[in-house]
């Protein structure tokens, strides 16, 4: 059995991944990459938490699913923004995107 902290170890490793490419890259696309990043490192500490502590119940689960699900819908969205933005202003620098007017 794998000890809970290898999957904290792994979910940090995830996040900071995610956080970096937040932060570091101009393209809108990888910007998205890098929070869908984040949101997986939370979804395996709330999947590895409930495996450890109380696996008989679903509320774990139930939680995870209910993330998965905000996460591929932030996704969509988020897609349809960067599309939007590029049709606009022929560009998907988060930057270059800063008013809602066109």
């Amino acid at each position: 059995m794998v000890p809970l902290w290898v999957f904290l170890m792994v979910s940090a490793a995830l996040f900071c991944i995610g956080v970096f490419g937040v932060l570091a890259r101009r393209n809108g696309v990888a910007v998205l990459m890098s929070v869908e990043l984040m949101l997986n490192a939370a979804l395996m500490n709330i999947v590895a938490f409930w495996r450890y502590n109380n696996p008989t119940e679903v509320n774990g689960l139930a939680f995870a699913a209910f993330v998965f699900v905000v996460a591929a819908a932030e996704a969509a969205v988020g897609l349809a923004i960067i599309i939007s933005v590029y049709r606009n202003r022929h560009s998907i620098i988060p930057e270059e995107a800063d008013t809602l007017k066109g």
